[in-house]
């Protein structure tokens, strides 16, 4: 355990359990996704931490002699910080802690619309090499329901950035997220935009409530959409195979192993695009052949 005094909860991705979780700000600036209960506690509101603390807690964590080689920079939110803070808090890393090789982020694609190319080739140098994305889904339609704030282009923008400064971008969908309804143009242009952005790592999730999906479903019934339910386990494998069947991917690391998916996945795309589609086709068309998540072992 690092000795730092967090603004708890803290979340992280799950690559990152070993990773130094340093948290330069608090919440998330957007903070309006439907789906997302993260950051909504009265003392997670948004705010940048002061770079002197950040230069403290650094040094603390230099002290302590603890093996760190790699730092994920927390809350929700970290790339919202404007370039010059966080070249200073890169530096910091750099200056106290020279044995951290590689150093991460969530990202929101706004986040890299007042950044260039160039400044983040420059942070790229200083350590900053992994931006987890996520995009949740490629469908506008979709995002607007979810009060994403994003589009599919302003999606591409940012992740094609990141691939222009040296970086690699690991990008999250999430299945279900549009219902029944809206599952088939879901998956079909998530699967659009992964094509045309060809991410370093992708994982999809299933949506989930654990605080109820009342405030999730009133935009669907506000737009006048039909009311909003959950896919059922053979809906979701079905929007699994609509996804994989057309993701036409190069060398894509795929995993959708998270608590939250009954069923695990796990290869490279495209090489075993068609391990993964008769997994999930089996899982489909002969129950019992393929091991699943039962619901007390799902989660968040």
């Amino acid at each position: 355990m690092y000795p730092l005094d967090y603004i708890e909860p803290v979340f992280r991705p799950p690559s990152e359990w070993k990773s130094l979780i340093l948290q330069v700000t608090n919440g998330c600036s957007w903070n309006r996704c439907t789906f997302c209960s993260m950051y909504t506690d009265e003392q997670k509101k948004f705010r940048p931490k002061k770079i002197e603390l950040i230069e403290q807690e650094i040094i603390t964590i230099a002290q302590s002699g603890l093996p760190t080689s790699r730092v994920f920079l927390a809350d929700g939110d970290a790339m919202m910080l404007p370039f010059k803070r966080l070249k200073q808090i890169l530096v910091l890393i750099k200056q106290h802690l020279p044995q951290v090789t590689r150093v991460s982020s969530y990202c929101l694609p706004r986040n890299l619309s007042n950044k260039t190319v160039d400044e983040l080739s420059e942070l790229q140098s200083l350590g900053l090499k992994l931006l987890y994305v996520g995009c949740e889904s490629g469908d506008d339609e979709v995002l607007t329901l979810i009060d994403k704030g994003e589009t599919y282009q302003s999606s591409v923008i940012a992740l094609n950035k990141i691939k222009q400064a040296g970086m690699k971008s690991s990008v999250m969908i999430l299945n279900g997220l549009g219902g029944p309804e809206l599952s088939e143009q879901h998956a079909l242009n998530s699967a659009r935009l992964m094509n045309e952005t060809q991410p370093d790592y992708l994982s999809t999730l299933v949506v989930s409530f654990p605080f109820g999906e009342q405030r999730f479903a009133d935009n669907f019934t506000k737009q006048h959409y039909q009311p909003f339910r959950q896919l059922t386990q053979p809906e979701l494998f079905h929007e699994m195979e609509m996804l994989l069947e057309t993701l036409e991917l190069n060398k894509t690391i795929f995993r959708s192993d998270h608590a939250s998916n009954y069923l695990v996945l796990k290869g490279i795309l495209g090489k075993d695009k068609q391990t993964l589609l008769q997994k999930v086709k089996a899982a489909q068309r002969q129950p019992g052949s393929i091991a699943l998540r039962q619901e007390w072992q799902r989660g968040l």
